[in-house]
């Protein structure tokens, strides 16, 4: 049995940046549980630029940012375990994990849940058809082009179309894959508008076909061509391709959260966690795309340089206050992370909620709501848009009855 400081599960930007945070100068006896064979996460595999701009000032390729956070973590002395899998608990801090070196159980003082998102594959999404070959996820592209060096097909359709859709486009343009058309149910592509203005251009030349869904893959052995359905008035069509990249509809790794019982958000399906980022076990902390499927790898990265504050006050003898006040989504608002609201607590990282929309609204009036009386209100500058977070400032709550009921947070 091993016996830490604080164990993090999770070697992803979110927390190996908690690691470095809490090992660095401080005495810690802090570990990194990582189940791939090497640190970093996704950024590991997505070999494209843009990492890095909010956390580290700088913009980097996925790999050269993994890197980074992997040095850096390891030069403020923590422990990275690799290859390592958390099968479950062994009590309340008590972890159970798998390596090659086998079973074994590990103990620690605080425990941080940093397991991240995966997106939703094609059965996941009920689309019928053949089971061809040539079928990915955006993940799976990235790590058989990028990791693996293999190769895939020559024209292919993205199902999706947020930020990491595009990140598809560039994978397989690398691989020397064409795409021949990316798909949407929106009335608008989901991403922001720079990367949708850059994707029309000669040098990607992605058509966007909006208002749309696939409804079946066609092909045998290998992928032959998908049927797509205009939802405006129920048009079909064949579109030729021989790979398909699923993409988005992200959904949080949160079997480990789960099984420890922890208090789930039926929204988001990750843990529910106040602005400490505490879950309702105590010494259990929880981060990054787990809470919000999900946001840039950089914003993942400030919730564990966040978090670090949070376990240091705990590991010091702070008392988490008993009582507190959960924040609500009203529709067409879908989830708010964090969730709860408690006395003495700071502010959420960066000063923000983030929340999801499952409807486009350009200029949103945010209004906060508290035992049927208006709190707060902001009109922001930014969209509401569906496939990415929607960030509003946390001064919204700075009226809230922190002894009152629940707060509900709408576009007015």
């Amino acid at each position: 049995m091993s016996a830490y400081d604080v164990a993090i599960v999770g070697g992803g930007p979110a927390g190996l940046t908690a690691a470095a945070e809490l090992a660095r100068n401080s005495g810690m006896n802090v570990v990194v549980l990582e189940r791939e064979s090497a640190a970093g996460g996704i950024p590991r595999h997505s070999d494209h630029p843009g990492y890095g701009i909010r956390d580290m000032k700088t913009c980097i390729s996925g790999p050269a940012y993994a890197r980074r956070l992997v040095s850096e973590a390891t030069a403020a002395g923590a422990e990275i375990r690799t290859s390592t899998m958390v099968t479950g608990w062994a009590g309340e801090r008590s972890l159970e994990i798998t390596s090659p070196a086998g079973r074994e159980h590990l103990d620690a003082r605080a425990v941080i849940l940093a397991t991240g998102a995966r997106e939703r594959p094609r059965p996941a999404r009920m689309i019928p058809g053949d089971r061809p070959g040539g079928v990915y996820t955006t993940g799976h592209l990235q790590n058989t082009v990028h990791l693996q060096h293999r190769k895939v097909g020559k024209r292919a359709v993205i199902v999706g179309a947020e930020l990491v859709s595009y990140s598809a486009v560039l994978t397989l343009k690398h691989a020397g894959c064409q795409t021949a058309l990316m798909t949407t149910e929106y009335p608008s592509p989901e991403s922001y508008a720079v990367f949708n203005i850059a994707g029309r251009t000669p040098l990607l030349g992605v058509e966007v076909a909006t208002n749309t869904r696939v409804t079946r893959v066609i092909g045998k052995g290998v992928v032959q061509g998908v049927e797509i359905e205009d939802i405006r008035n129920g048009q079909r069509r064949v579109v030729d391709c021989d790979t398909v990249v699923f993409t988005g509809d992200w959904i949080p790794d949160h079997e480990l959260a789960r099984s420890a019982g922890l208090d789930m958000d039926p929204s988001s399906l990750g843990p529910v966690v106040d602005t400490a980022l505490r879950t309702s076990r105590r010494g259990v902390f929880a981060i990054g795309n787990l809470l919000h499927p999900v946001d840039t790898a950089d914003i993942a990265a400030l919730d564990g340089r966040h978090v670090a504050a949070q376990v240091r006050r705990y590991l010091g003898g702070a008392v988490t206050p008993d009582r507190g006040i959960r924040i609500e989504a009203a529709a067409p608002l879908r989830w708010v992370a964090p969730g709860l609201l408690r006395p003495g607590d700071p502010a959420p990282a960066r000063n923000r909620l983030l929340l999801w929309t499952d409807h486009l609204v350009r200029i949103p009036k945010v209004v906060a709501r508290q035992d049927g009386k208006v709190i707060g209100r902001k009109t922001l500058p930014w969209p509401a848009s569906p496939g990415r977070v929607f960030r509003v400032p946390s001064s919204i709550l700075d009226a809230a009855d922190l002894g009152g009921g629940p707060v509900t947070l709408s576009l007015g």
